[in-house]
């Protein structure tokens, strides 16, 4: 399990601080179940805030950035069986879009 970032401590301490208080101001409690019920929920509530916030996203070398950087180095130098590949195909389709439009202008 990754470790907490500093964000999840801060966030989840302070739900945890302001709940407590939240509870034993709202419910006025005096005795220690009580106490012991409200800080429980306290706690409870602080984890799952800490627990729901979004990490951070790591790449290491060979991660998912550089497989996807390798897939789309891959898509752009594979050639068709024609023997023609993408970055030719880009080409043609754009030489023969100015050709039709160079017609158009006559």
């Amino acid at each position: 399990m990754p470790r907490p970032t500093a964000a999840q401590l801060a966030y989840g301490s302070a739900t945890v601080v302001c709940t407590t208080l939240a509870l034993l101001l709202l419910s006025g409690t005096e005795s220690g179940i009580g106490v012991a019920l409200a800080a429980t929920t306290a706690l409870a509530l602080g984890l799952l805030v800490a627990v729901r916030l979004p990490q951070p996203r790591r790449t290491a070398p060979g991660g998912a950035a550089h497989q996807g950087a390798a897939r789309a180095a891959a898509a752009q130098t594979h050639h068709a069986p024609d023997g023609i590949g993408a970055r030719e195909r880009v080409s043609a389709a754009r030489s023969s879009q100015r050709a039709g439009e160079h017609s158009l202008r006559r």
